[in-house]
């Protein structure tokens, strides 16, 4: 293959700049590529993902129907320029999330216009966990495209249907998680898919029907320069952090609630930030209440990763309470950050942060009381857990997790995607989907 440099098009349909897997991912492995002498174009959309100076951004505005201000609104006639546009209103009344399919489409009429220019070409498309119909348009305008798939969306639609409370709260649920249905066709017809964990890689076959050989696995990086330990700020007594860019079930956060309630009566100095945004009568904000956990509970949100990092190092410990991950982002930047961790036992996370009582302390996901416990063994001993379990993660992550590497090893995916869409133009699996003659709508 050749090793000349590649020009990338780096689709990212929903791109937090500071919480969530998708903008962190997006931020490092672009500027990974970046320094491997790679030309990279970030197509984005709102919230737009913060990146590194030499990766230009490509603004493929939605309607933002979903923004943190006015979430939710209806769209006026006079916004829906394009049919694009229609199509993200029509799928947003229905019920469903409309951003994956919707995105995709300005990203396809976007490739396919510039395919047609004078503009020098991409050599491939990767497309972060968007899975839009689109994406089958690009491949028909003439682009090899790559996914990475962090985890399949359909475990979290299982999870929200089962903490739903009432048959409304499930319906909607199923509605608003329409969307699966779509990810699971173009996943299949997928050349190539990247996912991070051997976790992830079992639940794509399971869930997608893909076939394993198609699938790579490339774990997440953490910048380690950047998330270290900082030995000259104090720890806060009692402080306990945890990340939740979603108010989702699958996070966990309700148990981590429920553990803090039953900590507190013993050690009521305990409280818990939150690296997040508190939804207003969202499950969270009526457990805080239910728990009488006003007091105990703080969100923080809109800060830059220098305060994330002193946030961390102000912990006693750090807690992934999630259900199910296909990695987890927050578990090695806590690690990496030399801060005691307890984690779930939930999807990747074991395969991520390492054994239990040696680089984490791990418990059943949904289990309150386990969480209860293992925080009341660690809070008051921050200083030797740091020197012991805290070192070993930052060392776990240090041998395990760099950017460079899993940058190095993408490319080496993209190569295998550009000479396999030589050798078979089609798309695999056409049989499989009513969608083989999609190209045409962008001609």
């Amino acid at each position: 293959m050749s090793e000349s440099p590649l020009r990338i098009a780096y689709l990212c349909y929903r791109g937090k700049p500071h919480v969530g897997g998708q903008g962190v991912y997006t931020r490092h492995l672009t500027k990974a590529l970046a320094d491997l002498g790679h030309c990279v174009d970030v197509l984005g959309g709102q919230p737009y993902p913060i990146l590194d100076k030499r990766v230009p951004l490509i603004k493929l505005a939605s309607l933002d129907l979903y923004n943190d201000h006015y979430p939710l609104r209806m769209p006026g006639i006079w916004e829906l320029k394009s049919w694009p546009d229609w199509v993200e209103t029509a799928v947003f009344m229905s019920g469903s999330f409309p951003e994956p399919l919707s995105f995709s489409l300005r990203a396809w009429r976007h490739l396919a216009a510039r395919q047609r220019s004078a503009s020098p070409p991409y050599d491939v498309v990767h497309d972060n966990q968007c899975l839009g119909y689109g994406l089958l348009g690009i491949e028909r305008a003439g682009l090899p495209v790559i996914a990475t798939i962090h985890h399949p969306i359909t475990v979290d639609k299982r999870l929200e249907l089962q903490a739903a409370r009432t048959r409304y709260e499930r319906i909607s649920k199923a509605r608003w998680h329409g969307f699966t249905r779509m990810q699971v066709r173009v996943a299949r017809r997928m050349r190539r898919v990247i996912t991070v964990s051997e976790s992830s890689h079992r639940d794509i076959q399971a869930e997608f029907a893909v076939p394993g050989e198609r699938i790579e696995v490339i774990p997440v990086g953490v910048n380690v320069q950047l998330f270290r330990p900082l030995h000259d700020v104090d720890v806060v007594p009692g402080r306990i952090i945890t990340t939740a860019s979603a108010d989702v079930a699958l996070k966990g956060l309700r148990f981590l609630l429920e553990a803090l309630a039953k900590v507190r009566v013993d050690l009521p100095h305990a409280h818990l930030v939150l690296i997040g945004r508190r939804k207003p009568g969202g499950p969270s904000d009526r457990a805080i209440a239910e728990l009488g956990l006003e007091d105990a509970v703080s969100f923080v949100t809109g800060v830059d990763e220098s305060r994330i990092i002193e946030l961390y190092a102000e912990a006693e410990v750090a807690v992934v309470p999630s259900l199910y991950e296909g990695f987890s982002l927050p578990a090695i930047e806590a690690q990496s950050c030399a801060v005691p961790l307890i984690a779930t036992t939930g999807g990747a996370i074991p395969e991520v942060v390492g054994k239990d009582g040696d680089t984490a302390v791990l418990v059943a996901p949904g289990d309150s009381d386990a969480l209860a416990e293992a925080l009341r063994a660690t809070l008051g001993r921050g200083a030797a857990l740091r020197a012991g379990m805290g070192a070993r993660g930052r060392q776990r992550v240090l041998d395990n997790w760099s950017w460079a590497i899993m940058a190095a090893r993408t490319v080496e995916e993209y190569r295998r995607t550009i000479e396999d869409k030589k050798r078979h133009p089609g798309l695999p699996d056409q049989r499989h989907d009513g969608w083989s003659r999609l190209g045409r709508l962008g001609r």
